[in-house]
């Protein structure tokens, strides 16, 4: 999992059918200084994020399909938390 932050909103009118229903939303990965980091990323949301939220994201493929019971779709990408707080202190010292 990676913490990320939700910077966007994807509409899409069009998509296969096993995506339709789904909220897409941009997604950045965030460092422990709560910095952005990395590429943007399109993320299914299962948690109802909202844009600026901290959340938990599965980025691994089979894993984020297996959280849908999608595990044959194109889904890479999951929100599956959205985050209140973090305790970073312990990789600070």
């Amino acid at each position: 999992m990676t913490f990320a932050k939700v910077t966007g909103t994807v509409v899409s009118t069009a998509k296969i059918e096993d995506l339709k229903g789904l909220k897409l939303m941009i997604v950045h990965p965030v460092n422990p200084d709560g910095e952005l980091t990395g590429k943007q990323i399109v993320a299914v949301d299962t948690v109802q994020a909202g844009v600026g939220d901290e959340v938990l994201i599965i980025d691994e493929g089979g894993s984020a399909g297996i959280m849908l019971g999608m595990s044959a779709q194109p889904i890479r990408t999951v929100i599956a938390a959205i985050v209140d707080s973090v305790d970073w202190s312990i990789l600070k010292n």
